[in-house]
C-alpha cells in the first residue's frame, strides 16, 4: 500500500525567512495538499550558538502570512535530543559509527596535506578500527558514522534525474560533536525517518548531503524518501540572490506592500511553470502542480513582474481581501480608517494607479488627514498668484452646493468646469490648483472623486490653506 504524501520545511533559525525558502515550503506544502497529505513545519535549531528566538519568530511570522499553515505545531529539533542520541547509541552497538579521537590539530595537517597533494581533503578513517581497549571516552572525542567504503549511492531525483555518487568520495561522518550535540545531516535523517517523510524538497545546495544521507537511512534500516532538490534563485542580475538584490526577507515583501497572493503566484512560477500561464489561483496551483515539473536549471528573481502580479491581485482580488493587508500599512502610517473614504471605495481606484500597498497608502494619506505642506514641485507650477482668485471663486461656490450634491463627483466636477467657463480660463487652470490645494500634490484620482472622499468642510479648508500660501 502507498504511503500517503508527507512533506515537510525544516528551515534553520539562523536568520529570517528569505524568498528561497518560501519558495521550498510553497513547493511543499503545495505537493502535499495536492495529495491529500500532510505537510510538516521542522524547525532546525541544533546550531546552538546561531540559532535565536527572534529568527524562530521570523519563519512562523512568514509561514503564517503566506498561509503556508501546518497540520502540527512546530516541531523543535532541540527538543529531541534524548532521540538523537538512543539512535547514536544503537549504531555505535551495530558497529555502524565509532569514536573518533583525532585532534583539531592532526585533522588540520591532514587536511593541508591532501590539498598540497591535490586530494579531495576527507576524513582518513584513523579511528575507523580502534580496539575498544584503546578507547577511552572520558578523552575529547567526536562519533562517526562508518560510510561504506565499496559501491555508490545513486537515487533518481524528481527534478534533477539519476545521480551517482560513489562511496570513495564521501568520508565518515561527524554525527555526535565533542560537546555533545547532534550534526545537521544525522538528525535530518532520525527526524524524517521518524515522522515518515515521504518527499523531501529542498534547495539543490543539498545535493552533495544527500548521498552521505542515503547512507544513514540504509544503516537505520529507514525508507529512503523522494528528493527533489530545486535550482537557486538568482538576481536580476543573473547573479545569486542576497540583499543587495533589494528585499529578500519575506516580511520584508509585507512591509513593502505587497500581497501575500502575488508573492505565492510569483514563487511558484519561480522554477514552475504550466504552459505559458502567469496567474494561477491557488485552486489551479494545486490541481496543475507536479515535482517533475519544476525546472532543474536556475531562475531569476524578476522584481518588475512581482509589481505586475502584486498590481493585478489588487485590483481583481475581492476588496475585502486586500483591505486585510491594506489596514497594517494604515496602521504604521498612523492613519485612522475611518477618516477618509472607505476601503471598498479606495482600493479600485487607487489600485489603478500604484503597484503596492505602501504605494497606495503613501498617495492616499491627505483623505485621511492633514498634510503639513505643498509638494514644491507642483506648489511651484500651480500655486501661482494668479491661481489665488480661482480658489477664491471655487471655495464660494462650493460653500454654495448642498450636502446631495456633495456626494455626487459629477456635480463637484460641474463645480469647477462652470468656475472655468465664468472666468474664461481653460480646464486646467482650474483643476489643477485645486487638486493641488486639496490634496498638497499634482497626483489623484478624478477631481470630481476627489473632491467627493474629502467632503466639503475639509476642501473649503484646505482652498483657504492655499490662497493664504499663494499671499504669503
Amino acid at each position: 500500500m502507498t504511503k500517503r504524501v508527507k512533506t515537510r520545511f525544516a528551515p534553520s533559525p539562523t536568520g529570517y525567512l528569505h524568498v528561497g525558502g518560501a519558495r521550498t515550503a510553497l513547493f511543499s506544502w503545495v505537493y502535499a495538499r495536492k495529495n491529500n497529505g500532510e505537510f510538516v513545519l521542522r524547525v532546525e535549531d541544533t546550531d546552538l550558538e546561531r540559532s535565536t528566538p527572534e529568527a524562530v519568530q521570523a519563519i512562523l511570522d512568514g509561514m503564517d502570512w503566506l498561509g503556508l499553515h501546518a497540520d502540527s505545531a512546530p516541531y523543535y529539533q532541540t527538543e529531541h535530543f534524548d532521540r538523537y542520541q538512543e539512535v547514536i547509541d544503537q549504531l555505535l552497538i551495530e558497529g555502524k559509527a565509532y569514536r573518533c579521537y583525532c585532534s583539531r590539530e592532526r585533522l588540520d595537517q591532514l587536511r593541508e596535506t591532501q590539498m598540497a597533494n591535490k586530494q579531495k581533503p576527507r576524513y582518513d578513517g584513523h579511528c575507523r578500527h580502534l580496539d575498544v581497549s584503546e578507547e577511552d571516552i572520558s578523552k575529547p572525542h567526536v562519533i562517526r558514522f562508518k560510510n561504506p567504503e565499496e559501491g555508490a549511492v545513486s537515487w533518481i531525483d524528481a527534478v534533477k534525474g539519476e545521480i551517482t555518487i560513489a562511496n570513495s568520495e564521501l568520508d565518515d561522518l561527524i554525527i555526535k560533536r565533542s560537546d555533545g550535540a547532534p550534526t545537521y545531516n544525522f538528525c535530518v535523517v532520525v527526524d524524517d525517518s521518524d515522522m515518515q517523510i515521504t518527499h523531501v524538497v529542498r534547495g539543490d545546495d543539498h545535493v552533495n548531503n544527500t548521498p552521505r544521507q542515503i547512507n544513514l537511512y540504509h544503516a537505520l534500516n529507514a525508507k529512503v524518501p523522494v528528493f527533489a532538490h530545486v535550482p537557486m534563485i538568482l538576481g536580476d542580475d543573473g547573479k545569486k540572490l542576497s540583499k543587495r538584490h533589494g528585499a529578500v526577507s519575506v516580511m520584508q515583501y509585507k512591509e513593502e506592500g505587497y500581497l501575500p497572493q502575488a508573492l505565492i503566484n510569483y514563487l511558484i512560477r519561480l522554477g514552475w511553470s504550466h504552459g505559458d500561464q502567469e496567474v494561477f489561483s491557488l485552486d489551479e496551483i494545486l490541481e496543475y502542480f507536479e515535482l517533475d515539473d519544476i525546472n532543474a536549471s536556475a531562475s531569476a528573481f524578476n522584481t518588475e513582474k512581482l509589481n505586475w502580479l502584486n498590481q493585478h491581485y489588487m485590483r481583481h482580488l475581492p476588496t475585502q481581501e486586500v483591505a486585510k493587508e491594506l489596514i497594517y500599512h494604515f496602521q504604521v502610517e498612523g492613519l485612522d480608517v475611518n477618516n477618509g473614504p472607505a476601503f471598498d471605495a479606495l482600493i479600485p481606484v487607487m489600485a489603478e494607479k500604484v503597484k503596492t500597498l505602501k504605494e497606495l497608502t503613501e498617495q492616499s494619506t491627505y483623505f485621511y488627514r492633514e498634510f503639513d505642506r505643498f509638494d514644491e514641485k507642483a506648489a511651484h507650477k500651480h500655486l501661482v498668484k494668479d491661481a489665488a482668485s480661482v480658489l477664491q471663486h471655487v471655495k464660494n461656490k462650493a460653500k454654495e452646493l448642498n450636502d446631495e450634491s456633495w456626494q455626487d463627483e459629477v456635480a463637484l466636477h460641474h463645480l469647477l468646469k462652470d468656475t472655468a467657463s465664468e472666468l474664461n480660463l481653460g480646464m486646467g487652470k482650474v483643476g489643477m490648483p485645486v487638486r493641488v490645494a486639496v490634496t498638497g500634490s499634482g497626483q489623484s484620482p478624478d477631481i470630481g472623486l476627489t473632491l467627493k472622499w474629502l467632503g466639503k468642510e475639509r476642501v473649503i479648508s484646505r482652498l483657504q490653506k492655499a490662497i493664504d500660501f499663494i499671499g504669503e
